[in-house]
This record gives structure tokens, C-alpha cells and sequence, in this order.
């Protein structure tokens, strides 16, 4: 692979930020190609559709980020390698990451496509957009094999310190989706189901813009169609360092699917607004989770070329640049929760509903701007088991109990109900900032010895 960034030297922020933006704008079309869905449903057809979208999506989301969580294990091991200088080490990782994900892509779908109308119940779904819901659920789930692939290409990629080519194909799918949503939804008046296929050919047409992506300019120029096989010590090392992040990730998402099926009893003016909101909170989220994205890969170069010291000097470089526009983004979000949520709906109650949600929501802002960035750097450092204890312990010992709690005491608040995702953070930043000094102490007397 001829284009790759070295981490282990030289400047840190530059090189940081150099890989990041690239990263923040792939988030963003990726945002933006999921906003698509909503954006264009909300202006062409009904407040139900609106809602079975928003489920469905999230619903999906919970599945894909399931699958994108064990992808990090490629990231961090293909990231380790290259800190090392083992670049035929880490063409065997991928191709034994391909055969694995493949098959529980076969696997997920199966399951998705079987189980979507008791998943839709559990989600206790709107009676007017239940039908919806399943369909949804349903056409995503026979195309879900595509989706772990395009979110899987990505994962690579930025082990090997490649931002670009991630962003080149998220355009591609972005610019896909929207065609694809105006012709089957706006056009075709196909409503949730017209959002479901576009969603699904968009990536289709991603990957294998990616295929010629990758030959044309010999990024993998190494790799061989031979390596994609079982490999039983590779796909043990990528579970070991995946489950606990994708664990974590899973019950995360299960959080927020029960505080999404506690709205969703408020009716369908609640569950549209509230999955309007969600949408929006993507673009809030997107420099906390590039930054996030980065400082795991380039973590995981330093800490395989044995220098702790540059990932936490890099550390600190990543929370106050992205502190500065998680500020930002809070206030915007806060102030101007109603003109945002104009964007997505012509309804004034469902405007309304979200623009109430959203502001808990812009507390959140700063708070994970600076938990991200601490995930980012734990997931480098091979610490996926802490990460994942802490966001168990953000989702189960706050958000879920807050957010019922919330919905008992401020009946039909959905600022109250949203509150609960800043308390979570709260929890999760106290538990990073005592897991990272314990453990600086370690990495100092490390560095001491060996500079010694």
C-alpha cells in the first residue's frame, strides 16, 4: 500500500488533524446520507413515514454499529502492525477480517429479515407506522451484507492511516442516496420503503466504487485474493479486541432503542420529533467522533512502535481542538433548535417536539467532545474492555433509569426524557479521567525505564 500516514514521528498535531478533517467530512456525508432519508421523507410524505424511518433507521443502526464495532478490531491490530513495520502481517489481518465479517453478514441479515415485525413490536412502534416500520427493517436487513461491507472498508483504511479513500466512497454513496431518495420517494411517492432501497443501492454502488478505488491507485498493491480465508488466531485477536468495544456498543445502542420505544407510547408526533433530533445530533457529533476515530488509529501506531508518550501528548492536542467546537455546536444547537428541525419537517408539533429534545441534547455536546476523544485513545491503547465498562455503566446506571425516570415524573417532557444522555456522559467522563491518570502513572514509569 503505497499511501499511508506514519504516526510514530515527527509532528503530532498536524499530522493529527491532517487525518482527521478527511475523517469529519466523510462523518459528515455519512450524516448527511443518512439525514437524506429523513429530510426527504419529511417533505413528500406523512408524519408516519416520518416515524417508521426514524425507528427503522435507529433500529438498523443498532445492528450496523454492532458489526462496525468489531471492525475496530481490524483498525487497532492492522494500526499495530504498521507501527511495527509488518506490512504483510497486516494484509493477512484483512483478508482474514473479510472472511469473518462476511460470514456473520450472511448471518445478521438472516436473522434481521426474520425478526423484524417482533423487533417492531418491542420497539412498541406507532399503530399508523408499524406496517412501515417492519418494511423498513425488512429492506435493510436482505441488503445488510452491502452495509457491513462499505462500513467495513472504512475500518481498514484507518488502520492503515488512510482518510481519504473512506471520504472518495462515503461521497459516492451520498451522492447515490440523495438520487435515490428523490427518484423512489419524491417522485415515486414510495415512502419508507423508496428510503429503505435507496439507502441499501447507495452502498451497493459505494463498494464497488471502492473495488476500482483500490485498484486504480494499487493502495492494496500487496494484498492478495488468497488471503481472504479463515485464519482461527487473526479472527481471535480481532474478537478479542472488538467484542468488548462492539459489546459496549450494542448495549449503548439498546439504551437509546428504550428510551426511542418510551417516546414512541407519547404517539407519532413525539417519535417523529424525536427521531428528527437524533438525526440532527449526527452532524453535532461529528468532530467528538472523528476525533475519536483518529486518535485510535494513530494511538495504536505510537503504541506499536513503543511511544506512549507521543499518544498522550496527542491526547491532549485532540481535547482542546475538539472541545472548542463541541462549545460551538451547543450553543448553535440550543438556540436554534426549531430553524434545524425546519430542515427535516413542515409539521410545527413535530418541529416543536424535536427542537425540546434537541436542547438536552446540546448539553451533551461539550461533554463528548471530551469523552470521545478519551474512547479514541483507550481503543489505541488496546484498553477495549475498560471502554466498554464504561459505557455500560453510562448506559444502564444512567441513561436508561434517568430517561424512565424522567418520563414518570415530567410526563410527555422530552427535554427531561433527553436528559438522561448528558447524565450518562457525566458518568463515563468521571470513569475515563480516573482510569487514565492510574494508568499515565504506569506508562511514565514505563518510559522512564526505557529511556533509562
Amino acid at each position: 500500500m503505497k499511501e499511508r500516514d506514519d504516526f510514530t514521528s515527527g509532528r503530532i498535531l498536524v499530522p493529527l488533524l491532517r487525518f482527521a478533517v478527511p475523517v469529519l467530512f466523510a462523518l459528515f456525508l455519512q450524516a448527511t446520507y443518512g439525514a437524506v432519508d429523513l429530510l426527504i421523507v419529511g417533505q413528500f410524505a406523512s408524519s408516519a413515514d416520518v416515524s417508521a424511518v426514524s425507528t427503522g433507521a435507529q433500529i438498523m443502526q443498532t445492528f450496523t454499529g454492532l458489526v462496525s464495532s468489531f471492525a475496530v478490531g481490524i483498525t487497532v491490530f492492522v494500526g499495530q502492525k504498521i507501527g511495527e513495520g509488518n506490512a504483510e502481517e497486516s494484509n493477512r489481518i484483512i483478508g482474514a477480517g473479510i472472511y469473518l465479517f462476511a460470514a456473520a453478514g450472511i448471518i445478521m441479515s438472516l436473522l434481521v429479515v426474520v425478526l423484524a415485525v417482533p423487533v417492531a413490536h418491542i420497539m412498541q412502534a406507532p399503530e399508523e407506522a408499524f406496517d412501515y416500520t417492519v418494511s423498513y427493517i425488512r429492506i435493510c436487513g436482505g441488503g445488510l451484507l452491502v452495509i457491513i461491507a462499505y462500513n467495513l472498508l472504512g475500518s481498514i483504511f484507518r488502520g492503515f492511516g488512510d482518510a481519504d479513500t473512506p471520504f472518495k466512497t462515503v461521497f459516492i454513496a451520498c451522492a447515490a442516496n440523495i438520487a435515490g431518495d428523490l427518484l423512489l420517494v419524491a417522485v415515486f411517492h414510495m415512502g419508507t420503503a423508496g428510503a429503505a432501497i435507496a439507502t441499501v443501492a447507495a452502498q451497493a454502488i459505494s463498494v464497488v466504487a471502492s473495488v476500482v478505488i483500490i485498484k486504480r491507485k494499487k493502495l492494496l498493491s500487496d494484498f492478495r485474493l488468497s488471503m481472504i480465508r479463515w485464519n482461527g488466531m487473526i479472527s481471535r485477536k480481532i474478537v478479542f479486541i472488538g467484542t468488548p468495544i462492539a459489546l459496549q456498543d450494542l448495549l449503548v445502542g439498546i439504551s437509546f432503542l428504550v428510551i426511542l420505544a418510551i417516546v414512541n407510547t407519547l404517539g407519532v408526533i413525539a417519535s417523529a420529533g424525536v427521531g428528527i433530533a437524533e438525526r440532527l445530533c449526527t452532524f453535532l457529533m461529528l468532530v467528538p467522533i472523528a476525533f475519536m476515530q483518529s486518535m485510535t488509529a494513530f494511538v495504536a501506531q505510537n503504541r506499536g512502535a513503543g511511544r506512549p508518550d507521543r499518544a498522550v501528548r496527542a491526547l491532549k492536542y485532540a481535547l482542546a481542538v475538539s472541545c472548542a467546537f463541541g462549545f460551538t455546536m451547543g450553543l448553535m444547537s440550543f438556540f436554534n433548535g426549531k430553524m434545524l428541525a425546519g430542515i427535516f419537517a413542515n409539521d410545527t408539533a413535530v418541529i416543536a417536539a424535536a427542537a425540546e429534545y434537541l436542547k438536552a441534547y446540546s448539553i451533551d455536546c461539550l461533554l463528548t467532545c471530551f469523552l470521545f476523544c478519551f474512547i479514541g485513545f483507550f481503543n489505541g491503547m488496546e484498553m477495549t474492555r475498560f471502554v466498554m465498562l464504561q459505557g455500560v455503566a453510562g448506559a444502564f446506571l444512567m441513561r436508561v433509569p434517568v430517561s424512565y425516570i424522567m418520563s414518570k415524573v415530567f410526563r410527555g417532557s422530552l427535554f427531561a426524557i433527553g436528559l438522561a444522555t448528558p447524565c450518562s456522559s457525566v458518568l463515563q467522563i468521571l470513569l475515563c479521567m480516573i482510569c487514565y491518570f492510574k494508568m499515565k502513572k504506569k506508562w511514565t514509569a514505563g518510559i522512564v525505564e526505557v529511556n533509562g
